[in-house]
């Protein structure tokens, strides 16, 4: 199995993906999707408790696909760095330390850990999850060697992020690394990244 991740600056996009995902063949029980929620678009009636625990990274929602495919999972969790985020899938359930719905914050090594643990770079991991933390979505796919090239070209599409110029972004404003410890952005410090990252250099 080959680990696949591509990141996206909104939902929409990252949701577009998952779809074309499922249509080629991948079970939706091996794709994850994490997608920042600060300002509180997705709201399950839990939204204004998972931002109050954001920075301790407790977890609200169930993070497990449905027979509908993955989406209709989707959960309200908040973890550590990045804080409350709309999921669905392995890796969320992985990032926050969940085991048999229970959601328990600060699980070793976060979301960079489940990245770097399923086969990400630790350098792309730091990449991706600030990324969600700035308001993106991520989304990750374990696929088979055949199916491999097939999920690289869909979240490769030209809707997902540059890794690359991003990381140069990043590092050009002083970032040198995803923080857990970090306070998690606003909905107007998402904006501004998002109004930033839309202009052209």
């Amino acid at each position: 199995m080959k680990t696949v991740t591509g990141l996206f600056d909104n939902y929409d996009d990252a949701s577009d993906a998952v779809g074309e995902l499922e249509a080629s063949g991948v079970p939706h029980a091996n794709i994850s999707i994490v997608a920042n929620n600060s300002n509180d678009w997705y709201d399950d009636g839990d939204t204004s408790k998972a931002a109050e625990d954001a920075t301790g990274g407790a977890g609200v929602g169930a993070v497990i696909g449905g027979a509908g495919g993955l989406l209709t999972g989707l959960g309200l969790m908040a973890i550590p760095g990045v804080g409350p985020v709309v999921a669905a899938g392995w890796l969320a359930a992985t990032a926050v330390g969940a085991l048999g719905g229970a959601v328990v914050g600060g699980a070793a090594g976060g979301i960079v850990g489940a990245l770097t643990d399923s086969g990400v770079s630790e350098r792309d991991a730091h990449v991706y999850a600030e990324g969600v933390r700035r308001g993106g979505a991520m989304v990750t796919a374990k696929v088979d060697d055949d199916q491999a090239g097939e999920a690289e070209r869909i979240l490769g599409q030209t809707n997902s992020v540059n890794l690359e110029e991003r990381r140069g972004t990043y590092e050009a404003g002083g970032w040198t690394g995803f923080d857990p410890k970090a306070d998690p952005y606003t909905d107007i410090e998402v904006e501004r990244d998002r109004t930033r990252n839309a202009s052209p250099l």
